[in-house]
């Protein structure tokens, strides 16, 4: 997001009074996006011996996304805060943005800010902008529940010290970072004769601190993919936006070490898709895939499987750590300390 801010000339600044010196500033905001997703999609599903399943999760995934990985912004929230003291909020304002770019009057003093920006909020369905009176306590909190749903909206947020000088012409360029993230799992079925898929993933951030820019990982949601129509049988793709993931791993493992086909590296995974599948025969298979690399701000990641006839799920990926519970039925789970 560049920013431009044209201060009028004529000001003094009074300490005691900062409305002595209030005047109208021009602030020209435009969204920046930088991310994978295209060069995602292009490498792991459009490739000259792509299947017509990987290249029907591609369409799938390019129209899911288009709303997620964009530059478009429909609200944006504008903070600016006093530097000293408890960083109380100066000033505030809320637009419908509704562009890639826009630019609006704010009438605010000359005066030493840290201005924060928040974009795609309002519609999002599971995030809300809470405790922002105060810049080290502002952020994006996520509804708690043990099951949630991926999130609808791409997130935005930027934040930048603004020294607004008197009688000075002043530019400045902030750069707005994506705040979720995205993952897909292409499921090669031919042959497996499963019924169904759910796909559930966990490992994920609850909240996002806006001022430092840093995840709070205050409990463990499973967040459920959606499942998307594919032009094409035999196969399925399921689809999750989601906070990042941990860089490391915590210090809980997130696998039940009595499955009956664990991989050893297992307990260094970060954190881990579920498969579930459903046979003929009305069982029910778990797959756990481990991750063992971060999900970070801005990424997208696919993950291509293939469902084999017990309705276990095998990766490509030779670095994601498996676990498979035949037969299973829900309440085994439990996390165990390490």
């Amino acid at each position: 997001m560049a920013v431009a801010l044209v201060i009028p000339q004529g000001c003094s600044l009074l300490d005691e009074n900062l409305e002595d010196c209030e005047k109208d500033h021009l602030l020209n905001y435009e969204l920046r996006l930088v991310t994978n997703m295209s060069t995602e999609i292009n490498t792991q599903l459009e490739t000259d011996i792509s299947t017509d399943v990987e290249l029907a999760a591609a369409a799938a995934l390019r129209n899911y996304l288009k709303n997620i990985f964009t530059d478009f912004a429909h609200d944006v929230d504008l903070s600016f805060y006093d530097v000293v003291e408890d960083s109380v909020r100066l000033h505030h304002e809320a637009h419908i943005m509704d562009a890639n770019q826009s630019s609006y009057t704010l009438y605010i003093p000359v005066h030493r800010y840290m201005h924060t920006a928040v974009a795609n909020v309002v519609d999002n369905n599971l995030i809300t902008l809470e405790d922002d009176n105060y810049c080290h306590t502002g952020h994006l909190h996520q509804a708690v529940a043990d099951t949630i749903s991926t999130h609808n909206t791409g997130l935005f947020t930027a934040r930048l010290p603004m020294d607004v000088l008197e009688d000075l012409d002043q530019t400045f360029n902030v750069h707005l970072y994506m705040a979720n993230c995205a993952t897909a799992l292409v499921v090669d079925t031919l042959g497996s004769h499963i019924k169904d898929l759910k796909v559930h993933l966990t490992g994920f951030a609850t909240d996002y601190n806006i001022c430092d820019s840093t995840y709070t990982f205050q409990y463990t949601p499973v967040v459920v993919s959606d499942k998307l129509d594919l032009s094409t049988p035999g196969g399925m793709c399921f689809a999750s936006v989601n906070y990042p993931s941990r860089d490391t791993r915590p210090t809980k493992s997130i696998f039940e070490t009595t499955d009956p086909f664990l991989s050893e590296s297992a307990a260094n995974s970060i954190w881990q898709i579920r498969a579930y599948a459903t046979l003929p025969n009305g069982s029910v298979t778990e797959t756990k895939l481990g991750v063992t690399k971060p999900l970070r701000a801005g990424q997208f990641k696919i993950f291509k499987v293939k469902a084999l006839f017990n309705g276990s799920i095998q990766p490509e990926d030779p670095d994601i750590a498996v676990s498979v519970a035949l037969d299973w039925e829900a309440g085994q789970e439990h996390e165990i300390a390490l």
